[in-house]
């Protein structure tokens, strides 16, 4: 693996978050080391959660001098840090280049849930999403993310509470940064790692029709959240300007074929806007839109984001609409609200920092 590059094209310290177990070995052997230390370093890097090179005691000295050298643990450094009366924990971190992105602690009856972020920004457009709001700056490397979680690990382990799943439904498109997302996937549910089961990773998409088709292929066991928001293309393509490229015909087709390949069932998120998409001929419509296809639908009543100026939909009026589901078959569930008072949607901390909301 080369080392990364910054922006100026001066090479920067290669970030051993970002290595697969199997990478690691292949590593350490070029650098003259047994391939057992590769495992000695996951060992200190995922079950110990040492933040320092220095501290991998068993490690010797000269090594330890080489690691130092050549490559680096932490890149990302707490910026600001939100405690909801809920207990949902936001963090808002800086990179290595200035750029900043969000990371969620979400306190469940069942666990504990982490919302990661794969971009700094987002370039889909989604206009009831505060992540798109500044464009797309970059893609995060795989350790980024996995740093991400490390970070979330560390303060549970004050609680002697670990993360016990994981949604790729942060910043950014995963789907689009493919290799580092599937990369952090394989990291953090590595038997010598977090061991975090597959099936409890969820990776959202706003429907890259070719990514998912790709992911189906790879059949991981891991939970695939498509994004709809809308039963016809027009509204859809008004919201989520990636219909155009892929309308929902043919992001229901990839669907379907997700489903033949995986036989693990999808979640269609569908966020709920105050008389845009919300009404019981939606839901009916909806119905039909998803009728034999295994999935469950994941009701979200929509943020209020200012610039775009959307209401929420009525909490009798989101029952109804469930209600209307239920009578025609369809499993939905509404999502419940986590940190509303601490802006814990995606994109909002960042976009405050920088003054955009």
């Amino acid at each position: 693996m080369a080392p990364e590059q910054k922006q100026d094209g001066e090479p920067r310290p290669i970030q051993l978050y970002s290595f697969r177990l199997n990478e690691l070995e292949d590593w350490v052997k070029q650098l003259g080391e047994p391939k057992f230390r590769a495992k000695q370093l996951f060992t200190w890097m995922y079950k110990k959660r040492v933040q320092a090179i220095s501290e991998m005691t068993d490690l010797s000295v000269s090594f330890r001098n080489k690691l130092e050298e050549i490559a680096r643990l932490s890149t990302i450094k707490e910026e600001m840090r939100q405690v909801s009366k809920d207990g949902t924990v936001k963090w808002l971190f800086s990179l290595w280049d200035g750029a900043t992105v969000e990371t969620v602690l979400m306190r469940h009856g069942y666990g504990n849930s982490v919302c990661v972020s794969t971009q700094v920004g987002c370039r889909m457009g989604c206009t009831f999403c505060a992540s798109t709001l500044g464009g797309l700056i970059r893609n995060l490397s795989a350790g980024e993310v996995v740093e991400q979680i490390l970070t979330v690990q560390r303060f549970l382990d004050q609680e002697e509470e670990r993360v016990s799943s994981v949604v790729l439904m942060g910043s950014g498109e995963p789907l689009e940064n493919y290799e580092p997302s599937m990369a952090f996937v394989d990291i953090v549910t590595d038997g010598e790692g977090l061991r975090i089961g597959a099936r409890h990773i969820t990776v959202s998409t706003s429907g890259l029709v070719p990514a998912i088709k790709r992911l189906a292929d790879e059949q991981r066991q891991i939970t695939l959240a498509i994004s709809l928001h809308a039963t016809n293309d027009e509204l859809r393509s008004s919201m989520m300007p990636i219909n155009r490229a892929w309308n929902i015909e043919k992001l229901l087709d990839a669907a379907r074929y997700y489903v033949e390949k995986t036989n693990r069932r999808i979640s269609f998120e569908y966020a709920l806007i105050g008389g845009v998409n919300d009404s019981l001929d939606h839901a009916e419509k909806l119905a039909h839109l998803l009728k034999g296809i295994l999935c469950h639908i994941n009701l979200i009543p929509v943020n209020y984001v200012p610039e775009r100026n959307y209401t929420r939909t009525p909490k009798d009026q989101i029952q109804a609409f469930v209600n209307r589901l239920a009578d025609l078959g369809v499993n939905a569930t509404v999502r419940r609200e986590m940190g509303h008072d601490i802006a814990a949607a995606c994109g909002q901390l960042r976009a405050q920092k920088e003054g955009r909301l």
